[in-house]
């Protein structure tokens, strides 16, 4: 359900709201859902306006992407926009019935995180090199487990093995709480997946982490190798996430959500929160964030055709 006034759609909608009021979500969150609620909280002080946080991320946050596409244009309902329905969905669903990338209007590009590759605790492969080295002798022998098709963790596991030339078995599963489970069974192989689904796991030994997908270290995990460095100069992927508005939305009001967004995410509780999932605030121009979007859509555009991958 949508409240009245400022919405924050993240896979998501948000919506200004009734004073006082709040959407209740289960704890903890991460990713998209855990960025855009600390941040419409931030957004709202500012505003003088509470937020609500419409989590809705059917068919991969095709849905709220388009309902927020199809809002007034008013500054009341804005999408947390992500790599996956903005530069991902229209190359891989067959059935996305917008361009997101006319049918909105950029406001800032709020972050970008690295993800992590990880096997479990169990696993003979020290190194990313390890692991690699086994899957070329090995073809398809080994399996590798995302938070779904299409995800940022099933796509960042693509580029891994065109990127290295290796082959392995993609098994996706709904979130990636269920397939994190199997890792730690030891039931898949290996993943690559976002900071905050693994962050404790990782730091109680229960996950080995190989490397990072960032194009350098970052400061949380200093002593753990970026693909890059490790082999494969090429690789890159991050989970970004920013805001944008309907197309038509007024300037004025793009700039003054703007404006209360990177005041936002520059102080610091918001940074300490990016910082702790090994990310920085940026706050871009609304420009800036729209050429970024365009690279990233060009870019995976090819990963998916050269995987001939598709999802109806």
């Amino acid at each position: 359900m949508i409240l009245s006034r400022r919405t924050f759609c993240a896979g998501l909608l948000a919506t200004a709201a009734v004073p006082g009021t709040a959407r209740a979500a289960d704890t903890p969150y991460g990713g998209t859902d855990g960025i855009a609620r600390i941040v419409a909280q931030g957004v709202s002080e500012r505003l003088g306006q509470a937020l609500v946080v419409d989590n809705n991320g059917a068919a991969g946050g095709n849905v709220a992407t388009q309902q927020v596409a199809n809002a007034e244009p008013d500054g009341y309902t804005i999408l947390m926009a992500n790599q996956g329905p903005m530069v991902v969905n229209p190359h891989l669903f067959r059935n996305v019935k917008i361009d997101p990338l006319k049918a909105f209007a950029p406001i800032t590009l709020i972050t970008a995180a690295p993800l992590l590759v990880v096997v479990p605790k169990a696993s003979p492969f020290k190194t990313i090199q390890d692991l690699i080295a086994f899957a070329a002798k090995n073809p398809d022998k080994l399996t590798y487990c995302s938070a779904g098709n299409g995800s940022a963790s099933h796509l960042a596991g693509v580029l891994l093995l065109q990127v290295t030339g290796v082959q392995a078995v993609h098994v996706p599963y709904k979130g990636a709480g269920p397939a994190l489970n199997d890792l730690l069974g030891a039931r898949m192989d290996f993943m690559v997946t976002t900071v905050p689904s693994v962050l404790g796991l990782a730091q109680r030994g229960d996950v080995r982490m190989l490397a990072v997908t960032s194009r350098d270290r970052i400061k949380k995990f200093a002593d753990v190798p970026t693909v890059a460095e490790s082999g494969w100069p090429a690789y890159e992927a991050s989970a970004w996430y920013g805001f944008a508005a309907p197309k038509g939305t007024p300037q004025p009001i793009i700039d003054k959500l703007r404006i209360a967004t990177v005041e936002t995410i520059n102080t610091g509780v918001v940074r300490e929160r990016l910082e702790s999932e090994g990310a920085l605030p940026i706050g871009d121009t609304p420009d800036q964030f729209m050429a970024m979007m365009k690279a990233e859509s060009a870019r995976w555009a090819q990963v998916i055709k050269v995987a001939n991958i598709a999802i109806d």
